[in-house]
């Protein structure tokens, strides 16, 4: 089998993805024997193009992807390796590239991953060290060979990281959408290679993915999702038991009714998805990502039944396969004929942004907030060498000093921000709002992709990027609000003076501001 990154650069090529999801136990064990069993019969099958196995989904303890990849690469077929930041610091997560790199893994999904859930003896703690965009870029920078002492330089050997991520615009709210798109962006800009669409069903969202990319001409190839849905699954994804994943109202009413059936809906399910598929191939994908808890015949049965739709019918079946919720926003117009996305964006999305309307209210204290940084933290404020001076002498003074200013410091900032003393603040880079006391997983290169309605999946709080988009979209700024940098927090700032770091140049803010 071809390298993935060589089979998306052959012209004309579909590429097939199959999921696997690895199970609980020993891989010796009864249910290890059956996703190994599973995995043979997608390495037999000539149609799939690469297996992509998984990385703790759902937060739960499950065997780890590569112990089942090792088999898979040592029959020569391709393999992408998921591989999620909640469970594994930096250091760890370099150590695992390492380790990948020199088993002949190429192919790495990066994503931050789903909250972790129960575990041994109760809640398993969080990582999230960093995120997908942090484990893109530190990737990115093993392939370009990574510094082997700082002090004294030096180059380590390169890897070759064909790297993916995940992008998420099957989302209700413009204030959700808008930022999977600039996050993408800043996830190709970080190292991706190739991207894949979250579980939805809705081809004209499919469509106005395309449509994005193609526009803001990102260097990606992306792969349409397609899953195997069932009456369980449904009622799971419809309860929110997913994160980021919704079934409607009016695809559960589908998924029950053809539930009922004698075989539990199976033959309708396998051609949904074979629907799906051919869709895809019809709106320009580059491939299509397989899921679903199925055995390998079932996949070949999915593949099978696409095959035998011909020419333009799948533009048919993009109507039968499109499940919104209401009001759901599209940054594209509709296509009349076909009812999948227009190339010209939306005039309603147009006519918000020219009048700054918001859904959210822009509350005083980020008005406040910028006025002050503008006027005092950024760089080329008028107060910021004074600032910088009065820091500088802080720093030389005797201890008590500083202690006192951090102190004066947190009593604005606590009330106001419920700041969690991190020392490398980014709130100026998110409108303003703490990505470590609001954001379960402190993301701060943009939105996961498990949000709700706008909602946390943790928390159940308005996401915090929906918060900042919605508060820079007032001032005419959202388009930017992802820009810059990649922002990976200095955990050795801990309990210190953010502002102390900010005018000293300790912060992460350091390396956007070179002297």
């Amino acid at each position: 089998m071809p390298p993935l990154r060589n089979q998306f650069a052959h012209p004309g090529t579909f590429v097939v993805a199959a999921e696997l999801v690895t199970s609980r136990g020993l891989l010796s064990a009864g249910a290890g024997q059956e996703v190994c069993a599973t995995a043979r019969g997608l390495a037999a099958d000539p149609r799939i193009n690469v297996v992509s196995i998984t990385d703790n989904p759902g937060g739960h303890a499950v065997l780890a992807p590569d112990t089942l990849g090792t088999e898979l690469v040592s029959r020569d077929q391709e393999v992408i390796i998921h591989l999620a930041c909640k469970d594994w610091n930096r250091n760890a997560l370099e150590s695992r590239g390492w380790k990948l790199g020199s088993e002949g893994f190429q192919n790495i999904l990066a994503m931050s991953g789903d909250y972790p859930t129960m575990g041994h003896k109760g809640l398993s703690a969080p990582v999230f060290d960093i995120d997908s965009v942090g484990l893109l870029q530190l990737f990115a920078d093993m392939n370009e060979g990574l510094l082997e002492d700082p002090t004294r330089g030096g180059r380590l050997g390169r890897t070759d990281f064909f790297l993916g991520c995940v992008v998420n615009n099957h989302k209700r709210h413009e204030r959700e959408v808008m930022p999977q798109y600039f996050k993408l962006r800043k996830k190709v800009q970080a190292g991706a290679g190739f991207v894949i669409n979250q579980i939805g069903w809705d081809t004209r969202k499919d469509h106005e993915l395309l449509r994005w990319i193609r526009r803001e001409l990102l260097p990606v190839h992306a792969l349409a999702n397609v899953y195997l849905l069932s009456r369980t699954a449904a009622r799971a994804f419809h309860r929110g038991r997913i994160p980021g994943v919704v079934v409607s109202d009016e695809l559960l009413a589908l998924a029950e009714r053809y539930g009922t059936g004698q075989d539990r809906g199976r033959s309708f399910f396998i051609e949904f998805a074979a629907k799906h598929v051919a869709i895809s191939r019809g709106l320009g994908f580059d491939g299509v990502y397989l899921g679903g808890h199925m055995g390998a015949e079932t996949f070949g049965e999915i593949l099978d039944r696409a095959a035998t739709y011909e020419g333009d019918q799948w533009r048919g079946f993009a109507r039968e396969l499109q499940f919104p919720l209401p009001d759901e926003f599209y940054l594209f117009e509709a296509d009349p004929e076909t009812g999948l996305s227009s190339d010209e964006v939306r005039s309603s999305y147009l006519e918000s942004k020219q009048r700054r309307r918001t859904d959210l209210r822009v509350p005083l204290k980020y008005r406040l907030s910028r006025r002050m940084h503008k006027t005092l933290f950024a760089r080329d404020a008028p107060l910021y060498p004074s600032a910088r001076a009065i820091y500088t002498a802080i720093d030389r003074a005797p201890q008590a000093v500083g202690r006192v200013a951090h102190a004066l410091e947190q009593a604005a900032k606590v009330p106001m921000f419920n700041c969690h003393d991190c020392g490398d603040c980014s709130l100026p880079e998110i409108a303003y709002v703490c990505p470590e006391s609001i954001c379960a997983k402190n993301q701060r290169n943009g939105p996961c992709g498990g949000t709700r309605d706008g909602l946390c999946e943790v928390y159940d709080t308005e996401c915090i990027w929906s918060q900042a988009y919605e508060r820079l979209k007032a001032y005419g700024e959202e388009e930017s609000m992802l820009d810059g940098p990649v922002v990976v927090k200095d955990n050795s700032l801990e309990g210190t003076s953010a502002w102390a770091n900010t005018f000293l140049g300790r912060d992460h803010l350091a390396r956007e501001w070179p002297e």
